[in-house]
């Protein structure tokens, strides 16, 4: 078993590319590649996922302790050759002070070495104390090489590796030169997702190729392999429930930011998970229940207008009563229309509500939640909602929901982020509960066996 950490001096450096090609370039090798991603995150994880063949796995200490953090990875870890770490932002950046949530606590609790890209543009001698500093920040932390990315040629590369060899002790394992095919779309949440790429499989087999002729991977394993043995408690043996329930879930070029984990999660509760597509599909697959993910709703918004009969057995859905969960891109497609850039389309129109794009943000970050007297799922025995300080979640959102009727309910107070109204997230009508706020099956917030709870429940009462 081996693996490593990428990480870089800041944002914006090219890890999630680099880490992409990596992974990609490894399965070339026919190695199991398990990929992870620090923090909470959809879209990296996308691209990881597509990548690996093997679902992507978040770490992130906000919402998971540092036991459940081992557990994870050593389980994940246990049927792969390989493991991937890709951090988030800079190296020794995370929420506190202290650095006790940032990428280097990540690598310093799994030991694993990691490889610190350094956008390269601009730097020749510099490059030494960046790299000498980052060394000497934290001695927990076990810097094993760098990854030069977006180097301007040759003669650039001659130059840094020089002035790295000449000053410090880490070898260069990468040079990655500025190319126009090693870049990845953006937009305003970051990477675009690979589920709405047609050629992300061919952008991902060019990043391996690419970063296959310019990383030394060789090194890189052998470097991986200096890894401790995992300290991780086994996953317990899954007894499945004689009751099964369908549960439908959008997935498709509108939605796709759905936790892995957390759908596996409801198939070992005994869920069959039911994938639709709210741009062609005409009916709702036969489900007990729904679960609407987030998205770019607003990238495929008349395409979503457009198929009325699938808004209109949505809206007839909640109307009588069906449960349904929706997060962010969901909660908006759930509204009553939708504007972005001078374009007005109609959407469900089961919240009373509706939704507008803005430029900037506003929504990021951790949030934490205090529950409601109106949330509609009930307590089960063992699954309080979140610790002591609240559930622990996140949003990452553009929009805000706007001209709520009076007399909305809600599930949710937020102690710390945005939600719906600074104050307020989870509207509740009927048996719908939808946020901006992405839960995660996780820290004690354990939201998947309430939902179900609350799906049969509302299927028993149907059919008294």
């Amino acid at each position: 078993m081996a693996y490593f950490f990428i990480s870089a001096a800041h944002k914006s450096s090219g890890k999630t590319t680099l880490s992409i090609g990596l992974t990609a370039a490894l399965c070339r090798r026919g190695m199991q590649v398990q990929t992870f991603k620090k923090g909470p995150d959809y879209i990296d994880p996308l691209w990881l996922t597509a990548a690996s063949g093997r679902p992507c796995v978040n770490l992130d200490f906000f919402t998971m302790s540092q036991r459940e953090i081992n557990d994870e990875f050593g389980r994940a870890m246990a049927t792969a050759e390989i493991g991937v770490i890709e951090g988030n932002k800079g190296l020794y950046d995370g929420l506190d002070l202290d650095g006790s949530n940032s990428n280097a606590a990540l690598a310093a609790q799994l030991q694993a070495p990691v490889f610190l890209v350094i956008d390269a543009r601009g730097m020749t001698r510099g490059i030494a104390p960046l790299i000498l500093g980052y060394q000497a920040f934290d001695p927990n932390v076990r810097i094993a090489g760098v990854i030069l990315n977006k180097v301007g040629g040759s003669r650039h590369e001659a130059k840094l590796c020089n002035v790295i060899r000449h000053y410090t002790d880490l070898p260069v394992v990468g040079a990655v030169h500025s190319a126009p095919e090693l870049i990845i779309d953006e937009r305003h949440l970051g990477l675009m997702p690979s589920n709405e790429s047609e050629l992300a499989e061919q952008k991902i087999a060019r990043l391996g190729e690419k970063i296959a002729e310019q990383v030394d991977i060789d090194r890189i394993l052998a470097i991986a392999a200096e890894v401790p043995a995992l300290d991780y408690v086994e996953q317990p043996e899954i007894q499945l429930p004689a009751e099964r329930l369908r549960i439908g879930y959008p997935r498709d070029r509108a939605f796709g930011f759905y936790y892995p984990g957390d759908l596996q999660k409801m198939r070992n509760q005994g869920v069959e998970l039911v994938p639709f597509d709210t741009l062609n599909d005409p009916q709702l697959p036969p489900m007990d229940g729904l679960f609407i993910g987030g998205g770019f709703p607003e990238m495929v918004m008349e395409e979503l207008q457009a198929n009325v009969s699938l808004r209109r057995e949505i809206r007839d859905f909640i109307e009588q009563g069906g449960p349904v969960y929706a997060e962010c891109g969901g909660l908006m497609y759930l509204s009553r229309r939708l504007t972005w850039k001078d374009k007005q389309c109609e959407m469900v129109g089961a919240i009373p509500g509706d939704v507008v794009m803005y430029e900037r943000p506003q929504g990021r970050g951790y949030v934490r939640l205090e529950e409601t007297e109106a949330s509609p799922w009930p307590m089960v025995p063992g699954c309080a909602s979140g610790a002591a300080g609240g559930i622990a979640a996140h949003e990452f959102h553009y929009s805000a929901l706007e001209n709520l009727d009076p007399g909305i309910r809600f599930a949710f107070k937020v102690t710390r982020g945005t939600g719906i109204d600074g104050t307020n997230d989870g509207v509740v009508y009927k048996n719908l509960l939808a946020s901006y706020t992405h839960l995660r099956d996780v820290g004690g917030n354990y939201w998947i066996e309430r939902f179900l709870a609350h799906v049969i429940r509302c299927r028993d009462s149907r059919t008294k």
